[in-house]
This record gives structure tokens, C-alpha cells and sequence, in this order.
């Protein structure tokens, strides 16, 4: 059974979003045996995440339309959702497909399609499910998807419930120890991008759960206040300047090291370093002759160093 869905499922990402009718209506037959009772509530958790996969990528070949009834729809949305749950579990065999689906739903935005059916409940159980299961380890696409759905739920919403809030706010906790760091910072990541959505929705929440703003981290007080943006745009001021400043002193050390290496240069520091050592009056002048004249960009100094090589060299500078 599960190599034939695998082939299903192989078929299915090859047909392109939004077909022809007539492709359409030769994949009705697989639509249909995909969402009965025996594959959805399979009692084998590999089969039920491979037949969300295969709904899924027919979700993505109707978007932005649904591809089943309202009540179909809720079943499908619960298998899907389902399959986020075991995303922390890397090591198993479904694990790739997991986060196949989570990429698929956050590409084709079809928790819209939840915010239109108003599967509420269903949404604040996503989001458990992203805040309970992101890892560090994970695939490179796992969190920032996970994210971009959270947010474009909020966005989309209209209205944002406490519930929907409670799982971000838990994680955003101060005194919340058993939250993973990157679940902490998933959580203030949506609350920031979502910050003038969440604005008025926010302070209420936090009221309605009888907590404080001090009780969360200063991202909460941030979002409350409006003041996320010139958070941002500071942090990435600080950024370029940072940035910035490590160019040019990449650049200098590298034209320093250019010039340090021309022989004219080398020729010319061994010229002084004889002139200082066989006639010491005048050698302020001299360094600054060469210094400004010769190399006005060397940053380096000309330094007394003893020489003692042959007098063939110091004829020629005497020349």
C-alpha cells in the first residue's frame, strides 16, 4: 500500500498548479480514494503522512481553491495538521515528508483556507504543534515555514483570539525554562513581523491571561508600544555599520599588505635603513620626503633599524 501512495504522490508533484480542467477531472478518482476512512485514519501513522502528502500536493495543484467540500475539508486540514506533530522526531522514516507538507502549506498559503472555513480551533493547534516541535537540527525550510505560516495566519485573521495568542505568549515567558531557545526565538519572530497587526490584540491577551507585560520578554512590551520597527531598523543600521567597517579595514589591511610587498617599497625602506645607518643627520627629513612623496598612502612608518649590508646599495641611493 504505502509504495503504491508513494507513486501517487510521485505522479501528483509533477502535475502543475492550476491544470486544465480536463487534468482535473482525471485526478478525481484519486482525490476521491484519498480522503475515505481506510487511508485518512489509517492506524499506521507512516501511511496517514504519506496520504497527507498526496493531499497535499493536490491542495496545491487547486490553490486557491479547495479541492473538496467543507466537511472534507476539515478532515483533510486535521490529517495535515496531524503530520506537524511528529516534526521533532528526526530520525523517523517520515520525517522528510513532514516537512515536504509544512513547505507545501507554507508555498500555496492554504491555512487561508482554514481562516475561510473558520477552523480556529485547528489553527492554535498548528501552532502548538510548530512551538512544541521546532528543533535546531532541523531542515533548513522547517522554521522559517513554520513562521511564515503563523504570521500569515495572524495577518489574515479577522480577528486574533486569545487562544491563538496563548501559545506564542507562553513561549516568550520569562520565567518558562522548559522552553528551547529556538522555540523562544520562533515566537518572538512572529510576534515582531506581526507587530502592527497584533498591536491592538496583544495588551488585551495579556490581561485576559492575568499576567503582566514585565512577565514576558521585552519583545511583548516592543509590540505593545509600537516600537518593533525602529527596533529593526536599528539593529540593521547597526548591522551595515558593522558590516561596513569590517570592509574597510579588510580593504586596508589588504592594500597595506599590497604595498608592503612592492618592491619599489622594499627598495626604498632598504635605502633609509642604510642612509640611517651610515649618516644619522637628517633623517626626519628624509622619512618625511619618502612618506609624503614617494608613498603618501603607506600607513607605515619608516623605523631606525641597524644595516649592515655591502656599500653597493648605499652608492646608488648616494647617487
Amino acid at each position: 500500500m504505502v509504495c503504491g501512495l508513494h507513486k501517487v504522490e510521485k505522479l501528483l508533484s509533477k502535475v502543475d498548479r492550476s491544470p486544465k480542467r480536463s487534468m482535473i477531472d482525471a485526478l478525481r478518482p484519486s482525490m476521491r480514494a484519498l480522503i475515505k476512512d481506510g487511508l485518512s485514519k489509517h492506524s499506521d501513522v507512516d501511511v496517514k503522512v504519506v496520504v497527507a502528502s498526496c493531499i497535499s500536493e493536490i491542495t496545491r495543484i487547486t490553490a486557491p481553491d479547495a479541492p473538496y467540500d467543507d466537511n472534507q475539508m476539515r478532515d483533510v486540514f486535521k490529517l495535515i495538521v496531524s503530520t506537524f506533530e511528529g516534526l521533532a522526531d528526526q530520525s523517523s522514516r517520515s520525517y522528510a515528508k513532514r516537512a515536504s507538507i509544512l513547505e507545501t502549506a507554507s508555498k500555496v498559503r492554504s491555512c487561508v483556507i482554514m481562516l475561510d472555513l473558520e477552523f480556529d480551533a485547528l489553527n492554535v493547534e498548528m501552532f502548538e504543534h510548530f512551538l512544541k516541535s521546532v528543533r535546531d537540527y532541523h531542515l533548513d525550510s522547517v522554521s522559517p515555514s513554520m513562521g511564515s505560516i503563523m504570521v500569515l495566519v495572524i495577518e489574515e485573521s479577522e480577528e486574533i483570539p486569545v487562544e491563538m495568542l496563548k501559545p506564542l505568549l507562553a513561549r516568550v515567558k520569562k520565567d518558562n525554562t522548559d522552553v528551547l531557545p529556538i522555540a523562544r526565538n520562533l515566537s518572538e519572530r512572529v510576534l515582531v513581523k506581526s507587530a502592527e497587526r497584533l498591536k491592538p490584540y496583544l495588551l488585551p491577551a495579556v490581561t485576559a491571561l492575568g499576567e503582566s507585560l514585565d512577565t514576558y520578554t521585552k519583545v511583548v512590551t516592543a509590540v505593545c508600544k509600537g516600537t518593533t520597527a525602529t527596533n529593526e531598523n536599528n539593529d540593521e543600521n547597526t548591522s551595515g555599520l558593522q558590516e561596513a567597517d569590517e570592509s574597510n579595514l579588510e580593504k586596508g589591511s589588504v592594500d597595506e599588505t599590497q604595498q608592503a610587498c612592492d618592491p619599489s617599497y622594499l627598495f626604498f625602506c632598504i635605502l633609509f635603513r642604510v642612509k640611517c645607518h651610515f649618516c644619522p643627520c637628517g633623517l626626519a627629513n628624509f622619512a618625511t620626503f619618502v612618506q609624503r612623496f614617494v608613498f603618501p598612502h603607506q600607513s607605515k612608518r619608516f623605523e631606525f633599524l641597524p644595516f649592515s649590508s655591502g656599500l653597493l646599495t648605499l652608492s646608488l641611493f648616494l647617487r
